[in-house]
């Protein structure tokens, strides 16, 4: 039997070693248009690995991120990859943001999340000295990684079980049953089909006779980071209590495995599917995502959030501002450039944001349509429900 998996991202690579694992007689094959594995989303995110803290209790988000975070800890132990237990503190600056707390501390608990605890404005100093605020939230299970490891390490473990992963090959299409063309046309053929195609999801979904909704919006994610000299200024994690009227977390302080602190991501729409700097701009793909209803939709419901963060993307003092909320010292002069990112975002034909992972499965094709954040912690045990999904457990 074959499994051909499309994206060597850590979701594609994670479901390739899994179903290796539960059928070491398998013929497994991984397809991915870049030349390196980590090409997009697993490569340009903040490395944070997830607690459970934001998810509802009962989703998908929640269960696999719990279970995720147990199987990625040992996993980086057994392969000798950095990972930091740093913890994460959620501070509530405004007395209107500590129901919003309540709430995260009731999920947090309700998902298991260990040591979670409440801090006043003395405990909070004590966990991070340079920050500020009326209370916060402690969670020292969250951690940091580098998931561009993780990915390496999950394709030498796939090709050392006997898969194969080809690299520069990219996917025109998945038929019905689990033939997979390539642009060149050339056809793998298998008995299942894995799509882990990220940004490129709703796309090769549509060119496939798939659904078209969810539709794919990419968000540019841009960072500063803390110079050098100033990295002592955050500890660990330091985040804001979410708003659930808007679509994202906020600018937050993240302290990578490096030492590196980053400080962002803010969100903007980006003009290009694969877009990570300012400049990058693609007419087709503006003409795609503005055609559709639901990106519309969607910003005209998010329209003052998304004013709030153009206005961020202008201007470093701005961006500075919104970070010295939380670490009142931070100025202008202690940051730098930072590189970016790209979310991809599903959106619905009503213009609502997708929010929780969602996973479709067919006539021998299972799609990952929505795999945002805590997807990077929560791989291997995503992996494991896809492989579940195609009959290979």
């Amino acid at each position: 039997m074959r499994l051909v998996v499309v994206g060597a991202g850590i979701l594609g690579l994670a479901a390739a070693r899994q179903a290796l694992l539960a059928r070491p007689d398998l013929d497994v094959v991984v397809l991915d248009k870049e030349d390196a594995v980590a090409r997009h989303q697993t490569g340009h995110n903040s490395g944070v690995v997830h607690a459970g803290i934001y998810y509802a209790p009962g989703s998908l988000k929640a269960r696999l991120c719990r279970r995720g975070l147990a199987l990625l800890r040992g996993y980086c132990a057994e392969r000798g990859i950095p990972y930091e237990e740093c913890g994460k503190v959620v501070v509530a600056t405004d007395p209107d943001e500590l129901p919003r707390l309540d709430e995260l501390e009731r999920r947090g608990t309700a998902n298991g999340v260990a040591g979670l605890r409440r801090l006043d404005a003395g405990g909070l100093r004590e966990i991070e000295p340079h920050a500020r605020g009326i209370a916060a939230l402690h969670s020292p299970e969250t951690a940091i990684t580098d998931y561009v490891a993780v990915a390496r390490a999950l394709a030498a473990d796939v090709v050392g079980a006997g898969g194969t992963v080809r690299l520069g090959e990219e996917v025109e299409s998945v038929e019905p049953g689990g033939a997979v063309t390539l642009r060149g046309g050339e056809r793998v053929v298998g008995d299942r089909v894995l799509v882990c195609a990220g940004l490129q999801s709703d796309r090769l979904a549509r060119r496939s006779g798939g659904q078209a909704a969810p539709r794919i919006i990419p968000f540019r994610g841009e960072y500063w980071a803390l110079a050098p000299e100033r990295t002592a200024l955050v500890k660990g994690l330091i985040y804001p209590v979410p708003d659930p009227r808007l679509p994202f977390l906020g600018v937050h302080l993240t302290r990578r495995v490096d030492g590196a602190v980053l400080i962002g991501p803010n969100a903007v729409p980006a003009t290009k599917l694969e877009g990570y700097r300012r400049r990058d701009f693609d007419g087709g793909d503006v003409r795609d995502i503005l055609g559709w209803p639901g990106t519309r939709r969607m910003l005209g419901t998010h329209w003052r959030a998304g004013v709030g963060e153009l206005a961020r993307a202008a201007s470093r003092r701005a961006f500075v501002r919104a970070a010295r909320r939380y670490v009142p010292e931070l100025g202008t002069a202690d940051v730098i450039p930072a590189p970016a990112g790209v979310r991809a975002q599903a959106v619905d034909p009503d213009g609502a944001l997708v929010d929780d992972f969602r996973l479709v499965g067919a006539d021998g094709v299972t799609w990952v349509r929505n795999a945002p954040s805590p997807a990077a912690t929560a791989s291997l045990a995503i992996a494991e429900e896809l492989v579940a999904e195609v009959g290979l457990a």
